[in-house]
């Protein structure tokens, strides 16, 4: 793969300009920076779970706090990366100009990674893909089972659905502005977000091979994704940036974890330090960094300062400093390699094979044991069960023979126009020349468009609304 067309400015639809020389000067990246910031979608990441559902603290971060560090990291070990790709002279293809290009499609890549999520943070997607394998074989369509009667890749785009797939579908369609084109991003930033390109038909989770983990696309958006790969010339594989983008959503996401549930109580400051000696042990790891020897140099500057709060002082300052070293981490294994990424067969991420693969492990174990699993969550992840279950039995029931011949009992009606105008357009646009078999797909689909971009607190209240539960909803 080649550097000049991965940066490929070009975008799915093209503009008329007037005649002469445009006053605006910015790059076509910068561009899209904008159109994402100022976009609806975005705006909504703020009351999103990031790991704490419906959570009420100020200090716990959302989807839309995430997505800004994502943002920031992903610039930053881009940045580090396109120095010393020129620094050391190691692609000739690379030059000077394109390292803050790299910046911005990162920046902006970071901030749409999560776009497409539903409410109710990573549990939301798995209760949509579990409602679809339980209820969706029990509708009929027309006397025919709906799983008989959509095409195969059509049917484990839902038992598969995916958030990052959400994510190219909304920024590519939902975004309805100009026109059906969505925010219209640049071939170069859309491939840095397309995670795993492959569909749902060819998920090997257990190959070994990173790109195959999920699906990257729906089947309405295979059309888009191969002109991206086109455009970018990825071939079916990952597109180099992304390795970047996925190393920073994983500092981000996985350092913030154990911070939120320090905070929450999830965790102390003594459990930590035991969790992490016992996982340093057990990796026999003898790398420059040591998380442990860090947290308490943190605790004894807190001493050292006489902050009263001294636990919190060391966590909060400890996850900093690991962030740091982690990016260290991700920039040698992109560079050490390079040229595996560029060709297309590293298999796996930027902290495999460096100090930061057990240190990435570890804090992943010790968030789901002390947070993901905690009581309070379970309760929250089942109430939050409940609410998608009751919205998709209702929506999807209600949707099936929406834009047919066959008559829509008028409570059914009522629901559909619940669903944003926006989305509701975007199917008229899509469905306009399709089959009746893609046409039903396409109406599921609109169902679980209209689910994803709800905020928690939109799927609670309308849950309540239409239950009846007047008494406890509240803005």
């Amino acid at each position: 793969m080649k550097w000049q067309e991965l940066l490929c400015p070009l975008r799915p639809a093209s503009y008329r300009r007037p005649a002469g020389k445009s006053r605006d000067l910015r790059s076509e990246f910068e561009k899209d920076y904008h159109r994402i910031i100022g976009s609806s979608a975005f705006r909504r990441l703020q009351d999103k779970t990031q790991v704490f559902p419906l959570d009420k603290s100020d200090f716990i971060r959302t989807r839309l706090t995430h997505s800004l560090e994502v943002s920031s990291f992903a610039k930053s070990l881009g940045q580090n990366i396109a120095s010393y790709l020129l620094q050391n002279e190691k692609d000739e293809g690379f030059p000077e100009e394109m390292k803050s290009v790299v910046g911005d499609i990162l920046q902006c890549a970071g901030l749409i990674h999560d776009i497409g999520n539903p409410p109710f943070g990573h549990f939301g997607e798995e209760a949509i893909r579990a409602w679809f394998l339980k209820k969706l074989p029990s509708f009929m369509y027309k006397g025919q089972a709906v799983t008989d009667f959509l095409a195969p890749q059509m049917l484990q785009d839902f038992y598969h659905f995916e958030g990052n797939a959400q994510a190219l579908r909304q920024v590519s369609k939902l975004h309805f502005l100009v026109n059906e084109q969505g925010m219209n991003l640049t071939y170069g930033l859309l491939g840095t977000i397309v995670k795993y390109p492959v569909s749902s038909l060819e998920i090997r989770a257990k190959s070994g091979n990173i790109k195959e983990k999920k699906m990257g696309y729906f089947y309405a958006e295979r059309a888009l994704f191969a002109e991206i790969q086109a455009h970018t010339h990825t071939d079916g594989n990952r597109h180099p940036l992304t390795f970047i983008l996925e190393a920073a959503d994983d500092i981000a996401y996985r350092t913030a974890d154990i911070e939120d549930a320090f905070k929450k109580g999830c965790i102390s400051y003594e459990e930590l330090i035991g969790e992490l000696t016992h996982w340093q042990e057990k990796s026999g790891a003898k790398g420059q960094i040591d998380p442990v020897e860090m947290l308490r140099h943190q605790y004894q500057n807190a001493l050292d300062r006489q902050v009263s709060g001294r636990e919190l002082y060391a966590v909060q300052n400890w996850v900093v400093r690991l962030q740091s070293a982690l990016i260290f981490c991700a920039t040698e294994g992109f560079i050490s390699h390079y040229g595996q990424i560029m060709d297309g067969t590293w298999p796996c991420d930027l902290f495999a094979e460096t100090d930061g693969e057990w240190i990435m492990e570890a804090l992943g174990d010790i968030a789901y044991r002390y947070a993901f699993i905690s009581k309070p969550i379970l309760e929250l992840e089942i109430a939050a069960g409940n609410i998608l279950d009751f919205l998709l039995d209702k929506l999807v029931a209600a949707i099936l023979y929406y834009d047919t011949d066959v008559p829509v009992a008028m409570l059914d009606q009522k629901l559909i126009s619940l669903i944003s105008e926006n989305y509701r357009q975007i199917y008229h646009i899509y469905s306009r020349d399709a089959m009746e078999q893609e046409k039903l797909y396409l109406r599921l689909l609109l169902v679980t468009d209209f689910v994803s971009g709800m905020t928690d607190s939109y799927a609670r209240d309308l849950y309540q609304k239409l239950n009846g539960i007047w008494g406890t909803v509240y803005r």
